[in-house]
């Protein structure tokens, strides 16, 4: 549509017309719009139609949508679904929730919301696509920086850092928004402990040891001052999730050991309603197999792991997981 606009009008005429420029940003901006609704209803999930994202998104705007308050329940509400549901439902629900915030970003307090809402919708894509889900957190990571709290943005960004870092995917991406979470603030924070977390990862990947350990005492160290209590949501991070992250770390390291003792620590405050990470633990030990050798035996393993979840509770960073220790 844009061409089309750019064809019917002269451009040097915009440039001198102060009330054409005007109109014509105006016709971008509406163009943008209706490509954001597009995309999004584009990527949801049946039985959510592009004719009720779309209904939903105008019926907003008229009426004023909910309040910055009812959002932060919603993201409340969100961030414990995350921990239990498979990421069909996720990105159908969170699908429509964007379409209406973004008819309310007038409110600098929901370009935060809005930034948390992306960042969950990209866990819905598998990272090693490199496209999708680094799209989202891109954008979400220019969301947080619209609502100009700090906070937001580096929780922001340490969430798709250490979401790619753990899925192994996009690595230089992770770096990038890690790096980027770290010069906006070194407050101990979930944020700032995510970054450091994902940082690690990548470098374990890479085969970098000295650093992906360095990094580790790091996030430790951040723990210690800004571990959650919280123990069943996205948003944080309580002492059985800092684990897992250390689990696969280290297994990814080849530290049995440490690895071992990560994977105890994290079983005995592990919630009983998340079974999905009790499976991550469990494919972290296939993954030790595998790295000592024993290729088939390892995959196997997290094979029968994985298929004792339920097909439903399936996350994309379980599937991802699967495929590095099968190329193992």
């Amino acid at each position: 549509m844009t061409s089309v606009i750019t064809n019917r009008t002269d451009t040097s005429d915009q440039l001198t017309n102060p009330s054409k420029r005007h109109a014509l940003a105006v016709l971008e901006g509406e163009v943008d719009r209706r490509e954001f609704l597009t995309d999004v209803a584009g990527a949801a999930i049946a039985p959510v139609v592009a004719s009720d994202l779309i209904s939903a998104g105008f019926a907003a705007r008229l009426r004023g949508g909910p309040s910055a308050d009812e959002w932060e329940a919603k993201l409340t509400t969100y961030g414990t679904q995350y921990m239990s549901m498979g990421a069909a439902d996720i990105q159908r629900r969170v699908s429509g929730e964007l379409v209406t915030v973004q008819q309310q970003l007038d409110d600098p307090r929901l370009w935060s919301v809005a930034s948390r809402l992306m960042t969950l919708y990209a866990k819905t894509f598998p990272g090693a696509d490199g496209s999708k889900a680094v799209h989202w957190y891109r954008m979400a990571a220019t969301a947080a920086d619209e609502s100009g709290n700090d906070e937001a943005r580096v929780w922001v960004r340490g969430r798709a850092a250490i979401a790619l870092g753990y899925e192994g995917a996009s690595l230089g991406v992770a770096d990038v928004l890690a790096d980027q979470a770290m010069a906006i603030s070194e407050r101990p924070s979930l944020g700032l402990l995510n970054a450091v977390m994902g940082k690690a990862h990548a470098a374990a990947i890479r085969g970098d040891r000295a650093t992906a350990l360095h990094l580790a005492d790091r996030g430790r160290r951040i723990f210690d001052r800004a571990g959650s209590y919280e123990q069943t949501s996205d948003y944080a991070v309580p002492w059985w999730r800092m684990n897992v992250f250390l689990s696969l770390l280290l297994a990814r390291l080849g530290d049995e050991r440490g690895a071992v003792e990560a994977q105890e620590s994290a079983r005995r405050e592990l919630p009983a309603e998340l079974p999905r990470f009790a499976t991550h633990l469990e494919m972290h030990r296939g993954l030790m197999l595998a790295r000592s050798g024993d290729l088939l035996g390892g995959a196997a393993y997290a094979r029968t792991a994985l298929d004792a979840l339920p097909p439903e509770k399936h996350s994309l960073t379980l599937r991802l997981l699967m495929a590095e220790i099968e190329q193992t």
